[in-house]
């Protein structure tokens, strides 16, 4: 069994070395870092990395055709929708609601189409992610 060698690193840690190569110990301290690092560095770059995650969805479900983030086409942008409801609490379970069942009168004459097809779990990801649309402020 190889000897362990550890050194205190001037942050505060402990890194365990082993002859020959790194230990598990390190090797997992090394992944975290890099994860960390890679989290800041999104942070920091104000990543839509929640808003991209379901955009693919609202793609496949074809919500583009009347939809788009930032400017009306058929229906509302979905920058204004997430302003109207920002501080509605049951916002969620409402738009939810609403891409599964439709409605009209809300944004004007144009009546949204139901989508009965979908699941209440995939029309909560989208009224989830349609809420992140909210600009920061």
């Amino acid at each position: 069994m190889p000897k362990a060698y550890f050194d205190e690193h001037p942050a505060g840690f402990r890194a365990a070395f082993m002859r020959g190569g790194a230990s598990l110990v390190a090797r997992r301290a090394l992944a975290g870092l890099r994860l960390l690092t890679v989290a800041l560095a999104l942070a920091l770059a104000g990543a839509s990395v929640p808003v991209m995650a379901d955009e693919k969805l609202a793609r496949t479900r074809n919500c583009f055709a009347c939809h788009q983030i930032e400017t009306k086409l058929v229906g509302p942008a979905w920058r204004e929708v997430a302003m109207r409801y920002a501080r509605d609490p049951e916002a969620e379970l409402r738009l939810a609601r609403k891409i599964r069942e439709g409605g009209a009168g809300v944004w004007g004459v144009i009546a949204m189409a139901p989508n009965p097809a979908l699941t209440e779990s995939d029309a909560r990801v989208l009224a989830r992610w349609v809420l992140s649309l909210r600009p920061p402020g």
